[in-house]
């Protein structure tokens, strides 16, 4: 299921609301992507003008990390978190997983292993921050990319599945 304050783009069982509302629902399984707004440093030059909206934002992300499920991947840009909570456990790109770009991307896990590389392809640019003024900006900057998310859910679910068929047998 995914969770979000918006509606979703894709098809599937997807909660409309704060994700803190289904937080202790049983999963075995979350992969949390927060709102960087207020976190990333590509935003540095703002900080002092919103320390309350980071203050929160850090605590929403420490609430992310506490959840009671037993495997959570937090996901970041490069951002305050690596020095308000601590280090990520990898920084990924999209040129790792397809995609011709560049965009460092944190990873913060608990009792998950570091994504494996699954299409390393040349042509790295970094596009998303040349992006023009518009409407959606803030989205199309934030949108995950799909190599990175197949990778995510195929290595992470086979994973958990795996852990579960040891214990059951």
């Amino acid at each position: 299921m995914s969770c979000d304050l918006l509606p979703t783009d894709q098809e599937g069982p997807h909660y409309v609301g704060d994700v803190r509302d289904v937080l202790e629902d049983g999963w075995d399984l979350m992969i949390a992507h927060p709102p960087c707004q207020h976190l990333a440093v590509s935003g540095a030059r703002w900080f002092k003008e919103k320390q309350q909206e980071q203050r929160d934002a850090l605590q929403f992300v420490q609430t992310l990390m506490d959840a009671p499920i037993p495997h959570i991947a937090i996901e970041n840009p490069i951002s305050v978190i690596s020095t308000k909570i601590r280090k990520p456990d990898q920084i990924i790109q999209p040129w790792m997983f397809g995609h011709g770009e560049t965009k460092s991307t944190c990873l913060w896990l608990k009792n998950l292993p570091k994504l494996a590389s699954t299409d390393i392809v040349e042509g790295r640019e970094g596009r998303v921050w040349k992006l023009p003024p518009s409407e959606d900006r803030w989205k199309l900057r934030s949108l995950t990319f799909s190599g990175i998310a197949e990778a995510m859910a195929d290595q992470w679910s086979k994973y958990v599945a795996e852990g579960f068929k040891e214990t059951l047998f």
